[in-house]
């Protein structure tokens, strides 16, 4: 394993629950949510200046719209958003129960459709679903129906070379890959890619596989949440280079910037202790670090998809 990066502030948002970094290659600008903020942001690192605007219920999730602007789940569904004037019309609404469920992670496929996991706020149980948006309409990709359902959906991604799409568990400590057909948007059968340690009492302890994003080579870069880095995984799910993070609720990272060589990683406060944001006072800051000649994810990252109405 080469040794780890670090990863630098880039703006000290304070977020409660950063997350869904998101670059946009016209506006050369980051969006990213806030979730319990309620709030979608847009940050222009040429300036290093934030603006938020307030989403009606928390938004677990954007993607970028063909038709301009972005797409946004939102616990009570997905809705258009414009930052001309902020959340739009309503798209479709949440296809369960919200007093105890939320739209989590998600992204677009290689065809625009958009893809969100929800996740079960009682963690009690693997009652939480993949969705799918596709024509304005939602379907269940894959769930607890069919005996793949998770605590809380995060960490998709798309490995379009390979055939494969990523999903984690976060509070089981796991990370799931699946076979993926992107023409009928179909998969086959789930396989564990990885698992961290799960005893958080031990001096050691990682975190647990938050968000995720995928490099060109095919590395699977992941969010340990409450370790403060996130971690590239060979597509044979072996441990290869670390950015570490000053901020130990990292939560996603994707590749942005002119040559998408430069990470953007969102974090959070939320649940943390006095204790702990003494000594990270951060939390919640978008932080960021280039990939240069001879680290990992040298080869940088590619453009997300857009959501095709």
């Amino acid at each position: 394993m080469k040794p780890p990066l670090k990863a630098e502030l880039v703006f000290d948002g304070r977020a409660q629950l950063g997350e869904c970094p998101l670059w946009h290659p016209q506006e050369h600008v980051l969006y990213w949510v806030d979730i319990s903020g309620k709030t979608i942001n847009r940050f222009d690192p040429a300036l290093r200046t934030n603006q938020a605007w307030p989403a009606p219920t928390e938004p677990g999730c954007i993607a970028l719209r063909k038709a301009g602007g972005l797409i946004a789940a939102c616990r009570d569904g997905f809705y258009a958003f414009d930052t001309s004037i902020g959340i739009g019309q309503k798209i479709a609404d949440a296809p369960y129960d919200m007093t105890n469920m939320r739209f989590n992670d998600g992204k677009c496929d290689a065809l625009g459709r958009f893809w969100a996991g929800a996740m079960f706020e009682p963690r009690t149980e693997a009652a939480a679903a993949m969705f799918v948006l596709a024509k304005g309409k939602v379907q269940t990709a894959w769930g607890p129906e069919s005996g793949l359902g998770v605590k809380v959906s995060n960490g998709l991604a798309f490995d379009n070379v390979r055939g494969l799409v990523y999903q984690s568990d976060t509070p089981n400590h796991i990370v799931y890959r699946f076979p993926f057909d992107t023409i009928s948007g179909s998969v086959g059968e789930r396989q564990i890619f990885f698992t961290c340690d799960a005893d958080k009492t031990k001096p050691g302890y990682a975190g647990r596989p938050d968000g995720a994003t995928i490099d060109l080579d095919g590395n699977y870069w992941s969010a340990h949440y409450e370790g403060g880095r996130v971690v590239c995984y060979s597509p044979d799910g072996v441990m290869r280079q670390a950015v570490m993070v000053a901020a130990k609720r990292t939560t996603m990272a994707t590749f942005g910037g002119a040559d998408y060589k430069t990470m953007y990683i969102t974090t959070a406060r939320e649940g943390a202790s006095a204790d702990e944001l003494a000594m990270y006072p951060h939390s919640g800051g978008l932080f960021a670090v280039h990939f240069g000649l001879g680290d990992t994810g040298a080869a940088g990252g590619k453009a997300e998809p857009f959501y095709v109405d």
